[in-house]
């Protein structure tokens, strides 16, 4: 299992080196590293899936140690799954602005037509504004949709640390219950050695006084 583990803590990294390439590349090399960090986060989720299984398999001095780093993995996995989803989001509006102003270059005006010159101005102030407020819209978009999926993933990590907890106080609880058996049983079995010696002393009197 830690041979395991190690290897998807480097496939981590690799994703996080992965996805600082993608926020600067801007030409066709995108989809080929985009597809690379996909292939890299299908091999962390196999890897997640098969941790899973081997933590069940551990020692139970061991289990409660074992699922906590899993859940950090997974939580990392939900965390470069919603990077990678913002940074396809932002690469669309680039495109799109791209496409915006090769429109407006190539559309055709008379040489002197005034009109056509504030249509522009007015084009372009429009478009400036109407590209701030989808920008804005779309981080905070984007930022609520990062803190829903950090925050489903630390609920379900709660969930998971709770349960590990109550386990464990079941478990101190049967224990403190056999130890408190086991001490009754000690001071039983010291009434009846002390017990045991007494009556013994008393029958060697006896058989002292009045046999010899």
């Amino acid at each position: 299992m830690d041979n395991l583990y190690h290897q998807t803590n480097r496939i981590i990294i690799e994703v996080q080196n992965g996805l600082s390439r993608l926020e600067n590349t801007r030409d066709e090399n995108f989809h080929t590293l985009e597809n690379e960090v996909l292939g890299l986060l299908e091999r962390i989720t196999s890897n997640c899936e098969r941790l899973d299984i081997l933590v069940n398999k551990e020692p139970p001095s061991r289990r409660q140690h074992a699922k906590i780093q899993v859940d950090k993995l997974k939580y990392d996995m939900h965390h470069l799954q919603t990077a990678l989803q913002l940074l396809n989001q932002r690469r669309q509006r680039y495109q799109q602005e791209a496409r915006d102003r090769e429109e407006l270059l190539n559309r055709s005006y008379t040489t002197n037509d005034s009109s056509a010159i504030d249509m522009i101005d007015h084009d372009l102030k429009h478009h400036t504004s109407l590209r701030n407020s989808i920008n804005g819209v779309n981080d905070l978009i984007g930022q609520g949709a990062a803190s829903m999926s950090n925050l489903r993933s630390q609920s379900n990590i709660l969930k998971n640390t709770k349960k590990r907890m109550l386990d464990l106080a079941t478990t101190l609880g049967l224990s403190n219950t056999v130890m408190r058996l086991i001490e009754k049983r000690s001071v039983q079995d010291k009434f009846i050695l002390f017990g045991g010696m007494i009556v013994t002393c008393i029958v060697m009197i006896v058989i002292y006084r009045y046999f010899l």
